[in-house]
């Protein structure tokens, strides 16, 4: 694609997707690279920006991570964030040690001074706060930088030699904590770099589909579309590029929630495409019935998704390509280079051998949530789809906590259905990332019509989060609870009494299991 391009040097930060994802927010295409990539890979990508993430070392041990000091002499811009700045100054010639004393040592929000004379603080506050976490100190500063930002505990917070566009800060400017973070970040892509602002969605929709034409030609493709967002939007882009030589196999575990089969097999009727919809509901309810354990529930309903999945490939016969929704923060949290594997996706690094295919294709892989979302919204998916909320892939098996009986998911499906309605009558729908029904094992005595009821308890569940690794609970206001506890009592045969979770992530997690 021919869109400038940063790069964006991984030196095993817990916040590098952020940052690129920062950077992609200012309209700039970047990628995440391992800090062991040869300085003449990087010199033919040809940035106009180079970014080094912070990282857990310290810059001045043996084992730590370190770049070609030649990086240097590229007449790149270079943006070190944290273990950057300080791998920036180690590396030219300045001095890193340990802080000597707490006052040197600087975590969480800490008021920032800022010379709003250098490019990268232009145009902003002169004072803010920023996000620290560094118990390493910068000494000595290399010859040529001036300082331009301090603290009242640390006098080089941030270091500038402009003359060659390096820029060192030794707190997060990608996270939300920090003011006019995004902005500093803007500044060194557009007054530093001098980015064009070329990546947009729209712009990718057109490549993308271009090229998939060009890989494809005239062979079939293959796709397991789940409903999620990241597989809807691989159908529809490749239904765009391919039309009826693209085939989805939409299997319907009957563990979706209310009507969502249904939407999703009208979201695709506009495309001249091979939908293949499989009703599957009896089957999967047969190998769980009685099964109340989890991760059980997970592995089975796994194992027989690609044994239906299997079926229907084989009737399809031999196909050119297989297409996956792996998206960009599955391949960089499966590890790239020496980079450290947060968790193992499994679209990346396990191909399928149960579908006789040629080559894997996968359009998004290099997008993030975010801009598979817009990606969708370019392509006319309907905004349900589009904005839908994170849904585990065993379904309802999941928030249906013990065994489970189509008497149950239908319960849960319907007074799930009522909360987010009533979210969205509400107008919360657009503050809260996640909410749903949890249909629990536990049975109270209840009082309906002057009779006894012995029937099951319903938790509601609504967090609020940036990144869902980290979650509040959702203050959702009493009014609303009120109208939903009444719909979901009077409207719902089975339930008679609910709860709301009010249990941030940590301790608990977002889905109960």
């Amino acid at each position: 694609m021919s869109h400038q391009l940063v790069v964006v040097l991984d030196f095993g930060g817990q916040y590098n997707q952020l940052i690129a994802r920062r950077v992609r927010e200012c309209g700039v295409y970047c990628e995440v690279k391992p800090y062991t990539t040869p300085l003449e890979q990087i010199k033919a990508m040809a940035p106009i920006g180079i970014i080094f993430t912070g990282g857990p070392n310290s810059v001045y041990d043996e084992k730590a991570p370190h770049v070609d000091p030649e990086i240097f002499n590229l007449g790149i811009p270079v943006l070190g964030i944290c273990y950057g700045c300080q791998l920036m100054a180690h590396t030219l010639g300045g001095q890193v040690t340990a802080a000597q004393d707490d006052s040197a040592r600087e975590y969480g929000k800490t008021e920032t001074y800022y010379n709003t004379d250098c490019k990268i603080f232009k145009g902003l506050p002169s004072q803010g706060i920023s996000w620290m976490s560094h118990g390493d100190y910068m000494a000595k500063v290399p010859q040529g930088f001036d300082l331009v930002a301090h603290s009242d505990a640390c006098p080089n917070v941030a270091i500038a030699d402009e003359s060659r566009g390096f820029y060192g800060v030794q707190y997060h400017p990608e996270v939300n904590h920090t003011e006019n973070g995004v902005a500093m970040i803007r500044n060194f892509l557009y007054e530093v770099c001098g980015a064009a602002g070329d990546w947009t969605m729209g712009d990718y929709k057109n490549t993308a589909i271009r090229e998939i034409r060009e890989k494809v030609g005239s062979g079939k493709v293959l796709l397991a579309l789940s409903g999620g967002v990241d597989s809807s939007v691989v159908a529809a882009l490749l239904a765009e590029a391919v039309g009826n030589q693209l085939t989805c196999v939409f299997v319907d575990h009957g563990l979706m929630r209310k009507d969502e089969g249904d939407e999703v097999e009208q979201a695709f009727a506009r495309w001249d495409i091979n939908f293949v919809r499989v009703d599957a509901e009896s089957r999967f309810l047969l190998k769980l019935a009685g099964v109340s354990e989890p991760e059980r529930k997970r592995k089975i309903i796994g194992e027989e998704f690609i044994r239906v999945f299997e079926e229907e490939a084989k009737k399809i016969g031999a196909v050119d390509f297989l297409a996956q929704g792996t998206i960009y923060p599955d391949v960089i949290e499966s590890g790239a280079g020496d980079a450290a594997v947060i968790k193992s996706h499994h679209n990346v690094g396990g191909l399928p051998d149960y579908v006789d295919f040629k080559e894997i294709i996968e359009p998004l892989r290099l997008l993030f949530k975010d801009e598979v979302r817009q990606l969708g919204r370019e392509l006319g998916l309907p905004e349900y789809l589009v904005s839908r909320q994170p849904f585990p892939g065993p379904g309802l098996a999941i928030r249906i906590i013990g065994d489970i009986t189509k008497e149950k998911a239908d319960t849960l499906r319907e007074a799930d259905f009522i909360f987010r309605d009533e979210i969205a009558k509400a107008g919360l729908d657009g503050g809260i990332n996640q909410y749903f029904a949890v249909l629990t094992n536990t049975r109270s005595v209840g009082v309906m019509g002057d009779g006894r009821t012995y029937d099951y308890t319903l938790a509601l569940r609504a967090v609020t989060t940036d990144d869902f690794m980290t979650a509040d609970w959702a203050r959702i206001p009493y009014e609303v609870l009120d109208r939903v506890s009444v719909r979901i009592v009077n409207e719902v045969k089975g339930i008679n009494r609910i709860c709301y979770d009010i249990t941030s992530k940590p301790p608990a997690t977002v889905e109960w299991e």
